[in-house]
């Protein structure tokens, strides 16, 4: 048994992994996959429903003599929490095993009120969850929490992050636990939505990159299938990347010429004042571009020019098969992904474009909470999770 792990547990996880993609199979059909004796399949598959996460399901069809019961992942037997921090909100909801949404609520809060009073917030909002559904703490096998900021991964803790005063360094994962009976997972938002946005509309797509377009501008990652941190939890930082363009502009990382001081929503009212015209939020920037201002149109369109100018670079590199755009910058349509699409399928090769596709975000506002159920579906249903949880 690799790992250590004890005989039980290896056998319980073992038949666990088989029935999670959801197909009814018997006790003689495990047996046979697995190779374990069939008392030993019995015990596990016992062990399995005890812990809520297989259930009986139709019997199947006889070939003589009584019928061989099935079993079959149990949607609902479990949990995860989902939670998706942003500057100005907070969403928290409720996934089933299958990672389905069963209950969503959004509000208002200013991550700038530092992370007890928003995590505070959060977890009433997951206890509201719970109430609601007819629920409690118990059946919470994990949580996923997406924040606005730089997050490293290994401790879960955000590091610097600019639009977060309070939270550097600040243990979301330690703090969490105290106050619920489940595992926390922090992540930070972009690399959650590449997880959201995979499971929504791209299962079958190992090479994605989600680009988010609001007050910031980011980046998740997805290669052969895997999410890509990097070393210190950072890649797919896009926004401060330097653009030619925008030499002498400056950025609030303290540098000039970042793509984020040129095409984010802030970044393009900013150039339409100048313009004098009316624009201080990427609120104002969508309602403009809605209402045919031609110079909002112009503005969105060169911030998605400078958005491909940097993704050209990101397409040679990593050759995904989908760039998925969203944020709340999206909302201004096809002007914004009519820009990036332009530069790069002009600059980077035809190989590397052969087959690429450059779309709206499917899951759309969604993508960030899903992704967070995702991270915590994937460490509540692990071997390894599994391996502690059986303990036999």
């Amino acid at each position: 048994m690799s790992g250590g792990a004890p005989a039980g547990s290896a056998g319980v996880t073992e038949l666990f992994q088989l029935l999670r993609d959801g197909a009814p199979r018997t006790r003689a059909q495990l047996a046979q996959a697995t190779g374990l004796a069939r008392s030993t399949v019995a015990a596990r598959v016992d062990e399995l429903m005890r812990m809520g996460l297989i259930a009986p399901v139709a019997d199947a069809v006889s070939t003589g003599g009584r019928p061989s019961s099935q079993f079959a992942l149990n949607p609902g037997g479990r949990v995860m929490g989902a939670v998706d921090i942003g500057a100005s909100h907070a969403t928290v909801a409720l996934i089933d095993l299958v990672g389905s949404v069963l209950e969503k609520v959004s509000e208002p809060l200013d991550v700038a009120e530092g992370p007890v009073a928003v995590l505070e917030r959060v977890v009433a909002m997951l206890h509201d969850l719970l109430s609601r559904t007819g629920r409690t703490e118990r059946d919470l096998a994990a949580i996923g929490v997406g924040l606005p900021g730089p997050v490293l991964h290994s401790t879960g803790q955000p590091i610097n992050p600019p639009i977060m005063p309070g939270w550097d360094r600040f243990d979301v994962p330690g703090w969490m636990a105290q106050h619920l009976d489940a595992p926390a997972l922090v992540d930070n938002d972009v690399n959650l939505m590449a997880l959201g946005e995979c499971a929504v509309g791209w299962r079958d797509t190992e090479h994605l990159i989600f680009v988010k377009v609001a007050t910031g501008i980011g980046a998740g990652v997805i290669s052969g299938g895997r999410l890509l941190r990097g070393a210190q939890g950072v890649a797919g930082d896009l926004g401060h990347v330097r653009v030619a363009r925008g030499a002498d502009v400056p950025c609030h990382c303290g540098s000039r010429g970042c793509l984020e001081a040129l095409a984010s929503g802030p970044a393009i009212a900013r150039t339409l004042r100048e313009r004098g015209i009316d624009a201080h939020s990427s609120d104002d920037v969508v309602d403009l571009v809605k209402h045919n201002s031609i110079d909002a149109i112009h503005a969105v369109r060169q911030a998605g020019r400078d958005i491909g100018e940097v993704l050209t670079a990101s397409v040679s590199l990593l050759n995904p098969s989908v760039i998925a755009i969203g944020g709340s910058m999206a909302r201004v349509g096809e002007h914004l992904i009519a820009g990036v699409r332009e530069v790069v399928y002009t600059r980077s090769t035809p190989l590397a474009t052969e087959r690429l596709a450059i779309v709206h975000s499917t899951a759309a506002e969604d993508a960030a909470v899903i992704g967070a159920g995702v991270l915590a579906l994937e460490h509540a249903l692990s071997p390894e999770t599994l391996h502690r949880i059986v303990g036999v």
